[in-house]
């Protein structure tokens, strides 16, 4: 679960992390008073949306005077930011942070995060950062990782060696340790998986101050969050990714044309990966999973994937262990209501009952594809998208 940057920067400061001085504005009309509060005749203006690449579609502004301002919040306040993130219809700006600028003389890239790989947290610093930084640099700069002790966490060493790397005075050094320590402390107290401050400034006087912040909490960990829980902005989300939430689907929105309904996370990736052998583009990741209680959910499922204007084939790809694929197909057919289908659906099953499930797509006479074959499933499937016909 994503936070918004001023809910990051409020538990920043909870933690003694620096953050500039910053206002939050829910109206236009609330922008002068907030900028007054803030004193001087330059702000910083920036769109609260759940993205990483605001500033590079327009989301963070700079206002010289009282006029921008309110130019600034015209165009962001109530309108819809398009940043590749919430689906094709972009997000809609319902808040804008308002910060004073900070004079520095440095941008650090700064990420604390769980390397799965490594089972580890690990702290990765660059000399470069903002919009232009590590991120964005395809490696081409160089990044400097530490990796936390899982019992004793990050250690003096660690500060020692990023500091070197960083090049830091003595005070930015020990300003860097005590950040270090504060976000450790903060990343293990609410069950992070990323912290990211990008950029990290370096101020003249030597300090360090958060320009930016991001934060991912732990999906599994919510439910001993509930502070946390509670700061979940849903619409944010991709509006299928939403409805699928809700449901206990996992669903993850993609730019291709045809749709994947597959039972098991390790199936739905090789569905995808045939779908591109074959010349076609998945639409999303659907996986219903092996706890696929009765045709209700395989319903919801479907008419989720059908309900996105972009599909124009499914594939649904099942494999019967714990599931029933006679199961699946009951729902499938519920899916289609009996008026048929806006789109081909290709079904290829295999295992459990998948006889019974084929045969029964089959009599329903609603212009389901079928096959036991993946290969010649995948095929079908993009043929039909290619045709853009329903069968």
């Amino acid at each position: 679960m994503k936070l918004h940057e001023y809910q990051a920067k409020a538990l920043f400061r909870e933690y003694g992390i620096p953050t500039p001085k910053g206002v939050l504005v829910d109206a236009l009309d609330k922008l002068e008073q907030a900028a007054r509060s803030l004193g001087g005749d330059e702000w910083i203006v920036k769109a609260q949306v759940h993205a990483s690449e605001r500033s590079q579609v327009g989301g963070v502004r700079w206002a010289h005077g009282m006029d921008e301002l309110r130019k600034a919040g015209e165009a962001l306040l109530g309108q819809r930011l398009h940043t590749g993130y919430g689906g094709p219809g972009g997000q809609r700006v319902d808040r804008l942070l308002l910060e004073a600028p900070v004079q520095l003389e440095q941008e650090i890239y700064f990420v604390m995060q769980v390397d799965r790989s490594l089972e580890r947290v690990v702290c990765r610093v660059s000399q470069s950062g903002g919009s232009t930084g590590a991120e964005r640099a395809g490696g081409e700069i160089e990044i400097v990782q530490v990796e936390a002790d899982a019992v004793l966490g990050f250690m003096p060493f660690h500060y020692r060696q990023l500091s070197l790397e960083l090049d830091l005075s003595r005070q930015a050094r020990r300003r860097l340790a005590e950040l270090m320590q504060n976000a450790y402390r903060l990343f293990r107290d609410k069950d992070l998986v990323m912290l990211r401050i990008n950029p990290l400034a370096l101020t003249g006087a030597g300090e360090l101050v958060a320009l930016d912040a991001k934060l991912t909490v732990d999906d599994n960990a919510l439910d001993r969050q509930p502070d946390l829980r509670a700061l979940h902005d849903a619409e944010q989300v991709d509006a299928i990714e939403r409805a699928a939430e809700e449901h206990g689907l996992h669903y993850v929105r993609l730019d291709g044309d045809i749709g994947c309904m597959v039972n098991g996370a390790g199936l739905a990736m090789a569905t995808m990966d045939l779908l591109k052998l074959h010349g076609g583009e998945p639409a999303n990741f659907l996986d219903v999973g092996g706890h696929v209680y009765g045709p209700e959910q395989v319903a919801k499922a479907l008419r989720l994937i059908l309900s996105d204007g972009q599909v124009k084939a499914v594939l649904v790809n099942i494999f019967g262990g714990i599931v029933r694929c006679d199961l699946i197909a009951q729902g499938m057919i519920e899916a289609a209501g009996g008026q048929g289908l806006r789109v081909p659906v290709v079904v290829r099953m295999q295992g459990t009952e998948a006889y019974a499930g084929l045969q029964a797509l089959a009599a329903s006479d609603l212009g389901f594809i079928t096959t036991h074959k993946l290969e010649d499933a995948a095929r079908l499937a993009v043929e039909a998208a290619r045709a853009g016909v329903a069968a």
